[in-house]
C-alpha cells in the first residue's frame, strides 16, 4: 500500500501569490472560483519502492522534481493534480489499486503504458529522434542520430492519446487549467483541444528548439507544430528557442507573429497563441534546507579536509553526449600543460550522473571520459594528487551541496542544453546560510568574502541570464583552458562582485517566480475564452479550433436573399482575386463561365449596380469581363474606374481632361522608385517588381521568408525617405511593398459609387460587399461610415475566410461566395427593363460630393 502525504513547500518573499493573481482576469469562472491546476508531464513527481516481502508499493514525493517544486509559485489553496507515468512497472493486477491510492493520497493520476509501447515511445521516438534533433544532431547515418521510424512515431502518438484520456478522467474544463511539460507530450494539446474546444492549456518546452534548417528535416514537422499551436500559451527558456519556433511557423505554416505591449502572439484561426520567454529557476527553499542539514555540514568538513590547499573546479552533468564532459577534460589537460603552476593545485571533480538514455553513443562517451581522465592522472598525478576525480554514481542532494560549497569554480561545457540549473544551484550554495557559516571555527579571522566563479557554455539556456560568467565556446579547447586559468586567478573582489550580481538574480528568479509568471500569462491569454464562439475543423493531428467573435457570423444565403427581395436599390461590390477566383491564378486570371453568367444575371436586374473592385490593371479587367456590358469595374485598387463599358475610364484624383497632368506626375515619382526597387530585387533572390499604371509593387512571396521580410522593412524605410516630398504613399502588405498615389483605396471607390447612386436615383437600401484581404477592409470601413450617415437599411459586409475583420459576416471560401451569388442571382429579375446607365459625365462624381452624402 502507498504511504505518504502531499508536502506543501514553504515559500519565500518572491513566491507570494494569491488566487486573485491568476483568476481575476477570467470571465469563465464559476461563482466559487473553484480552480485547479492539472500538471501533465512524462513522469509523476514520485519515487516508488516495494513494500515488505515485495508486497505492495510505498510512494513518496520526489523533491527534486520540477513538477513538484513549481507548486511553490501557485496559490496555497489551489488544488494541483499531477498526471504522468511511474518510474516503476506495476503489474496489471495491481494498477487499479495503485491508481486509486495515488489519487487519494497524492492527487496523482498514473498513466500505465505497455512495456513495448513505452520503449518505442521513450527510447525510440523521444530519445533516438526528438532529443538528438532538438540538440542539432541530424540523422546523417544510422549511427549518427536516429533515422525516422514510423512505428516509433505511432507509439508517440498513442502514448499522447493515453495521457489525453487520463486528463479527461479528472478535468473540469470550465474550472481547470492544464499545464503540459516538455517534448514527450507535444501532440497532447491537439487531443485535448479536440475534446474541449475552450480548454485553458499551457505548454512549456524544457529542451532547446532547433533552427528551421534542422527542424524541417523531421518528417512529422507540420503535425507537431500544429499540435503545439493548439495550446493557448507556449513557453521557452530563451529568446533563441522562441525565435526558432516562430521561424518554423512562418516558413512551414505561413504564420506571422506580432509583438504588442511586450507580449508575443501568433494568430491561428482566430485564436491568439501566446509565446512566453522565461528561464526556469531553482527551488531556493529546498537548497537552503539542504544547507542546514547535519549531513551537509559533515560532508563539507570532510571535503575541505580532502581537498585542503587545492583549488577545486566542479562539473555536474548527466552522462550524455551533449554535456561536453570530454571537452572539459581536454581543456583541463591543456591547462595543466600550458600553466605548470596549476599542477598539484587544481583538481577537477566531475560528477557524472547515470545516463538517462542508452546505446552505443553513451558507451563511447563513458570510454572517452575514462580514457582522458586516466591519461591526465597518469601524466600529472602522483600519490598525493589526482587532477581528475570522476564520480559516476548517483550523488545525494546533501553531498552535491557540499561539493558546490567547496568548489572555487563551476564549469558547464554542454554543447547544447535546454536550460541547465547547475550554475544556479552552485551560486545559491556558495552564498551559504547563516547556520552553516556559524558552524565554521575561524578563530580571530574575519568571515571570508562570498564569491564564486562560473564558466558556462554559450549554448546552454541559462547563459544569457548569467552576465558575470565567463562564457566559452566549449569546442575551443584552448579558450576553455584559458577560461579555467582566469577563473582561479581573478582577484577576490572581482569574484565577489560577480557572485553578488548572480545571486541577486537567482534569488529573485526562482522556480516560484517562474511558475507564477507563466500562470499569470496563461490566465491573461485565456481571458476571452468564454465569450468566443469556437468550433473544430480538420482531422487527426491536423485538427484545430476556429475562434470567432460572437458578432462575427456566417452569411447565410436565406438571410441575404430575403433582404435582397425586399430592396429596391442595390449596390453589389465584389473583390476579384481570392473572392471570385483563387489567389494562385496569377497566370490565368480569366473568370469561369459560371462566374460570368452570374454577373450578367445580376447586372440585368434594373435594381442592381454591380462593380468588381480589383487590384489588377484595367487592361486585364477589360479582357476578363468583356462580355459583361453593364458591369462596373475598378482597377488598381480604385485608381481607375468606370461604371459600365460604354463610358471611359476615369481616375479618382483627376478628371479626364487632366490625364496628361496625371501622366507627368506618374513619371516623376516612378523615376525615383524604380532604381530603388531594382536595387533590392537584385539583392533578394525570389523577389520581383510589378509595374502598374498607378503604382509600383515589390513582391517577395518567393524569397526566403525571413530575409524577404527584413528586406521589405528596409525597402519601406528607404522609400519613405526618398519619397518624402512626393504625393504618394508607401505601404507594406502580404509579401509586398507598394507605392501608389495618396488617397487611393478601395474605400474611395465605395464612396464614389454610393454618392453617384444617391445623385442618380436614390441611395441604396441594400449593400453587399465581399472581399478577402487587407485592401478590402477599406471597403468595409467606408461602407460602415457612409451607411451610418445615410441610414441604409441592409448592409452585408463579408470577408472570405474566418479571420479578424471589420466585416460582420464571413464565408469560408470561393465556393461559398459563388454559391451565395447564385442564390441572389436566382432571386433577381433578369427580364426587367434595364435601368438607365450613368453617363460619362454623371459618373465623374467628385470625392468631395461623396463625402457629403
Amino acid at each position: 500500500m502507498a504511504e505518504g502525504e502531499s508536502r506543501e513547500y514553504p515559500r519565500g518573499p518572491v513566491a507570494r501569490g494569491s488566487r486573485e493573481d491568476f483568476v481575476e482576469a477570467s470571465t469563465a469562472a464559476s461563482d466559487d472560483n473553484d480552480y485547479r491546476m492539472l500538471i501533465v508531464g512524462h513522469m509523476l513527481p514520485l519515487t516508488a519502492s516495494r513494500g515488505p516481502d515485495e508486497q505492495g508499493w510505498t510512494f513518496t514525493w520526489d523533491e527534486d522534481s520540477l513538477a513538484l517544486q513549481l507548486k511553490a509559485g501557485l496559490p496555497k489553496d489551489m488544488e494541483v493534480i499531477y498526471i504522468g507515468c511511474l518510474k516503476v512497472e506495476v503489474d496489471d493486477s495491481g494498477q487499479d489499486e495503485v491508481a486509486a491510492t495515488l489519487l487519494e493520497n497524492f492527487n496523482c493520476v498514473p498513466a500505465f503504458l505497455p512495456l513495448e509501447v513505452r520503449s518505442r515511445f521513450y527510447h525510440g521516438f523521444c530519445k533516438q529522434m526528438l532529443w538528438p534533433l532538438f540538440h542539432y544532431m541530424l540523422p546523417l547515418s544510422p549511427e549518427h542520430g536516429g533515422r525516422f521510424n514510423r512505428s516509433f512515431w505511432q507509439a508517440y502518438v498513442s502514448v499522447n492519446k493515453v495521457f489525453a484520456d487520463k486528463v479527461m478522467e479528472v478535468i473540469s474544463p470550465d474550472d481547470d487549467y492544464v499545464w503540459i511539460h516538455d517534448y514527450h507530450l507535444m501532440v497532447l494539446p491537439t487531443f485535448l483541444r479536440k475534446r474541449f474546444n475552450k480548454v485553458r492549456l499551457g505548454f512549456f518546452l524544457h529542451s532547446p528548439f532547433p533552427s528551421s534548417e534542422i527542424y524541417r528535416t523531421l518528417p512529422v514537422r507540420d503535425e507537431i507544430l500544429r499540435a503545439l499551436l493548439n495550446a493557448d500559451l507556449i513557453g521557452f527558456h530563451t529568446f533563441d528557442y522562441a525565435r526558432h519556433f516562430l521561424s518554423c511557423c512562418s516558413r512551414m505554416l505561413g504564420l506571422e507573429y506580432e509583438s504588442k505591449r511586450g507580449y508575443i502572439g501568433l494568430e491561428y484561426y482566430g485564436r491568439t497563441v501566446g509565446i512566453k520567454i522565461l528561464p526556469v529557476g531553482i527551488h531556493m527553499e529546498q537548497l537552503n534546507a539542504g544547507l542546514r542539514l547535519a549531513d551537509t555540514e559533515w560532508r563539507i568538513a570532510e571535503l575541505r579536509a580532502e581537498f585542503k590547499d587545492r583549488t577545486v573546479l566542479l562539473g555536474v552533468d548527466d552522462m550524455d553526449i551533449f554535456k561536453g564532459i570530454g571537452l572539459k577534460l581536454l581543456a583541463l589537460e591543456q591547462l595543466l600543460r600550458q600553466h605548470p603552476k596549476t599542477r598539484n593545485r587544481v583538481v577537477l571533480v566531475q560528477i557524472a550522473n547515470p545516463a538517462r538514455g542508452r546505446g552505443r553513443d553513451i558507451e563511447d562517451l563513458q570510454n572517452e571520459a575514462y580514457t582522458i581522465a586516466q591519461r591526465i592522472n597518469d601524466e600529472f598525478g602522483n600519490d598525493d594528487y589526482q587532477p581528475v576525480v570522476l564520480l559516476e554514481r548517483p550523488v545525494a542532494l546533501y553531498e552535491r551541496i557540499a561539493y558546490y560549497t567547496i568548489a572555487e569554480c563551476c564549469v558547464v561545457t554542454a554543447v547544447r542544453d535546454g536550460m541547465n540549473l547547475i550554475p544556479y544551484e552552485y551560486i545559491a550554495c556558495r552564498e551559504g546560510s547563516p547556520e552553516l557559516d556559524a558552524g565554521v571555527d575561524r578563530g580571530p579571522c574575519p568571515a571570508p568574502l562570498k564569491k564564486s566563479m562560473l564558466i558556462v557554455s554559450e549554448f546552454i539556456g541559462c547563459s544569457p541570464s548569467l552576465s558575470g560568467a565567463i562564457r566559452v565556446n566549449p569546442w575551443n579547447i584552448e579558450a576553455l583552458a584559458e577560461a579555467m586559468n582566469m577563473s582561479i586567478t581573478l582577484p577576490d573582489i572581482e569574484q565577489q562582485m560577480r557572485h553578488e550580481k548572480h545571486f541577486r538574480y537567482v534569488n529573485t528568479h526562482d522556480v516560484a517566480y517562474w511558475a507564477r509568471s507563466f500562470m499569470t500569462d496563461l490566465v491573461r491569454t485565456c481571458k476571452g475564452h468564454a465569450r468566443r464562439r469556437c468550433y473544430g475543423i480538420g482531422f487527426g493531428l491536423g485538427f484545430r479550433v476556429v475562434a470567432l467573435d460572437p458578432d462575427f457570423r456566417r452569411l447565410r444565403t436565406d438571410l441575404i436573399v430575403s433582404a435582397y427581395k425586399k430592396s429596391t436599390s442595390r449596390a453589389i461590390l465584389l473583390d476579384y482575386d481570392g473572392t471570385m477566383i483563387p489567389q494562385a491564378s496569377i497566370n490565368n486570371p480569366m473568370p469561369t463561365p459560371e462566374v460570368l453568367s452570374i454577373l450578367n444575371t445580376l447586372c440585368s436586374d434594373r435594381k442592381n449596380f454591380v462593380v468588381i473592385v480589383s487590384g489588377r490593371p484595367r487592361q486585364i479587367l477589360n479582357e476578363c469581363f468583356s462580355t459583361c456590358k453593364r458591369l462596373g469595374l475598378a482597377a488598381e485598387h480604385g485608381y481607375f474606374y468606370r461604371w459600365h463599358q460604354d463610358i471611359d475610364w476615369v481616375t479618382c484624383r483627376y478628371q479626364r481632361d487632366d490625364f496628361d497632368e496625371y501622366e507627368n506626375d506618374r513619371m516623376e515619382w516612378k523615376e525615383i522608385v524604380e532604381p530603388v526597387m531594382q536595387q533590392y530585387t537584385e539583392s533578394t533572390d525570389g523577389s520581383y517588381i510589378e509595374e502598374k499604371e498607378s503604382a509600383m509593387v515589390w513582391h517577395h512571396r518567393d524569397a526566403d521568408p525571413d530575409f524577404g521580410s527584413w528586406q521589405a522593412k528596409e525597402l519601406q524605410d528607404h522609400l519613405d525617405s526618398v519619397l518624402a516630398n512626393q504625393p504618394v504613399s508607401v505601404k507594406s502588405g502580404a509579401h509586398i511593398v507598394e507605392v501608389k498615389p495618396q488617397g487611393v483605396s478601395k474605400g474611395v471607390v465605395v464612396e464614389e459609387l454610393l454618392a453617384m447612386m444617391a445623385l442618380k436615383s436614390a441611395a441604396p437600401d441594400f449593400v453587399l460587399c465581399i472581399g478577402d484581404d487587407r485592401s478590402d477592409e477599406d471597403m468595409f470601413e467606408s461602407i460602415a461610415t457612409v451607411t451610418a450617415r445615410s441610414g441604409l437599411a441592409e448592409v452585408f459586409a463579408c470577408t472570405v475566410g474566418q479571420k479578424p475583420s471589420k466585416a460582420k459576416y464571413y464565408l469560408d471560401d470561393i465556393a461559398e461566395v459563388i454559391k451565395l451569388l447564385q442564390g441572389i442571382a436566382a432571386a433577381s429579375d433578369p427580364g426587367a427593363t434595364p435601368a438607365s446607365l450613368p453617363t460619362a459625365t454623371s459618373s465623374q462624381v467628385s470625392l468631395e460630393t461623396s463625402l457629403h452624402i
